[in-house]
């Protein structure tokens, strides 16, 4: 079975002298109950797996049973350790409150239960981290699958990749893309809003963010300003609600609205986004073309090229912990910014036969980048920039 590289991360972690106590976070089918099974059977553990999919938001008296249950067992099968399991923890209200409860009885008490805790709102489980495991738990973000990882598991071109993006599950339906694209639509994309966003979080016009959601995967890779997005958007409310909107879908790891490059983060806020997806399987989906006829029109592929260029950032920099900017002023544009522990390195994509332009000398005259590499036929093939580790740049 393919592994993802986080797991023998954990195994190290599980391990060690220390209590074992993790948030695993990310969007939904990118396989963190399968890291846990893994996990599980490599380090043969006794474990309860429980999921509070169904449990209502007010019921954290679940959790605390399920947490009771956890200890019972480990003091019947007499051993020194046991491992409890959480799916979709931040179903349950102030749920960070009572783990932090739990836990700390169990340090005073000297029972060494190991936890991990999963969950696909990535906005829910870093608030309850900041605000009330800080300290206790540590966090792995499992992002959308690379073009290696699918390559890898698969068999996958980097064409396919392109079209039909990071989701494992989809894999074995790519044949039919009518049934594939049902999937994404209505197992991924409807069930990631739905649960992950519009139960979880007050939103008071639905239709409107999906409305967002869907004109965000149609201009992906393009910079708009919610100005002109109020524009062509029924009942928009402002540009406040707009912004806040696509927050939340950033968070489900569906829909990313990337800021200005800029030294004043003030001035960062205040721009238009750069929209970008986090899987061009969400773009594939919802056009009415077939890979094969998009394949045949350059600058419709060249759109989805940039399209993953920008999926791979974003996901890296989730994992890798660097800072994804766009840059524009006037005419002058650069489509990518990653900044590290103050180096900055700027990246043009250009599937074309294009070779540097203005936008990179502006660019690089402006703000002395440690690095500028230029991504497609002219520069650093794409299809290998999809292979590479972004932070290995720095």
């Amino acid at each position: 079975m393919f592994e993802r590289p986080h797991l023998q991360t954990l195994i190290k972690r599980m391990k060690e002298p220390r209590r074992f106590a993790q948030v695993i976070m990310g969007p939904r089918q990118v396989g963190k109950t399968t890291l846990v099974t893994q996990l599980v059977t490599q380090v043969k553990i006794d474990y309860l797996f429980v999921s509070a999919d169904a449990v209502a938001a007010s019921n954290a008296t679940w959790l605390e049973q399920q947490w009771e249950a956890a200890r019972t067992k480990l003091a019947q099968l007499e051993t020194k350790e046991f491992l409890l399991v959480i799916d979709e923890i931040q179903k349950i209200n102030n749920w960070s409150e009572t783990v932090k409860l739990l836990w700390d009885t169990d340090t005073r008490n000297n029972l060494n239960l190991k936890v991990i805790l999963l969950g696909s709102s990535r906005l829910l489980l870093q608030q309850g981290l900041t605000e009330s495991l800080a300290g206790r738990f540590e966090s792995t973000y499992m992002s959308h699958w690379s073009y290696e990882e699918m390559q890898q598991a698969f068999g996958w071109d980097v064409n396919q990749y392109v079209w039909f993006g990071g989701y494992p599950g989809s894999a074995s339906l790519i044949e039919d893309e009518d049934r594939w694209k049902t999937y994404i639509t209505e197992s991924l994309i409807e069930t990631s809003i739905s649960k992950d966003i519009l139960m979880l979080t007050r939103v008071d016009k639905p239709a409107l963010m999906k409305r967002l959601f869907e004109l965000g995967c149609l201009y992906s890779g393009q910079i708009l300003s919610y100005t002109k997005l109020l524009g062509q958007l029924l009942d928009a409310g402002n540009t406040t609600t707009l912004s806040h909107y696509l927050a939340l879908l950033n968070t489900a790891g569906l829909l990313a609205g990337i800021e200005k490059f800029a030294p004043d983060v003030i001035r960062q806020r205040s721009t238009s986004p750069k929209f970008q997806v986090h899987n061009t399987a969400l773009i594939s989906a919802q056009r009415n073309d077939l890979f094969k006829n998009t394949l045949a029109k350059p600058d419709e592929w060249g759109r989805l090229v940039e399209s993953a260029i920008g999926a791979h950032l974003i996901n890296h920099s989730l994992t890798e912990k660097f800072n994804l900017h766009y840059w524009r002023e006037r005419n002058e544009e650069v489509d990518f910014v990653i900044e590290r522990k103050g180096k900055v390195i700027g990246l043009e994509v250009k599937s074309g036969a294009a070779g540097y332009t203005s936008g990179i000398t502006a660019f690089k005259q402006k703000f002395n980048p440690d690095k500028v590499l230029l991504i497609g036929n002219a520069g650093l093939p794409w299809q290998d920039f999809l292979k590479l580790n972004p932070v290995s740049l720095f």
